[in-house]
């Protein structure tokens, strides 16, 4: 199986970690994987804010309700609304942070780093705590809290296809 494949597969939700910190260079070859994500009209909406001062983590940690992990790193994908594409496609900025955060996983896997992604955006009022935290811009909004960190727990590999979800030239019941 090609490299890439094995990372997809080995791209699992880690919720627990140990205290090793992650270095600067891991994080910044996160930020390299997400920023060579595909955006719309190239117009790459994305920034990225890394916490590592256990304070910090822990007033994000005190927001996240159902996101609360002991992880020494986090990155806080968030889309900046000025660079968003405009009129119809304003909204692309989802997409386009939501490939960056996928492609953040995806090499963490590949380096032998856990992560779990947590749901910022929709949620009003969790995105006003998050951007409170974060001192972010009004312009500027979150999408996902990455939780990044070196396993305290071991999972294996797999895919979660299913057939019954593959539709060939048209859906059919």
């Amino acid at each position: 199986m090609p490299e890439i494949l094995d990372s997809i597969m080995q791209r699992r939700s880690i919720r627990r970690y140990t205290e090793e910190p992650v270095t600067r260079e891991q994080i910044t070859t996160l930020l390299k994987a997400a920023m060579a994500a595909p955006s719309a009209m190239n117009r790459k909406p994305w920034e990225f804010v890394v916490i590592t001062d256990p304070d910090r983590l822990q007033a994000l940690r005190r927001r996240l309700v159902a996101g609360r992990f002991n992880a020494p790193a986090a990155i806080v994908v968030c889309g900046n609304l000025k660079r968003a594409a405009p009129a119809m496609a304003k909204d692309f900025w989802v997409l386009d942070c939501s490939a960056a955060t996928q492609n953040i996983l995806l090499a963490a896997a590949g380096l032998g780093l856990g992560t779990v992604w947590i749901g910022v955006y929709p949620v009003r009022l969790i995105m006003t705590l998050v951007s409170r935290v974060l001192d972010l811009p009004k312009h500027v909004s979150p999408l996902a809290v990455i939780w990044v960190g070196h396993p305290a727990q071991d999972k294996p590999p797999r895919t979660q296809y299913d057939e019954d979800n593959v539709h060939w030239e048209s859906y059919e019941d």
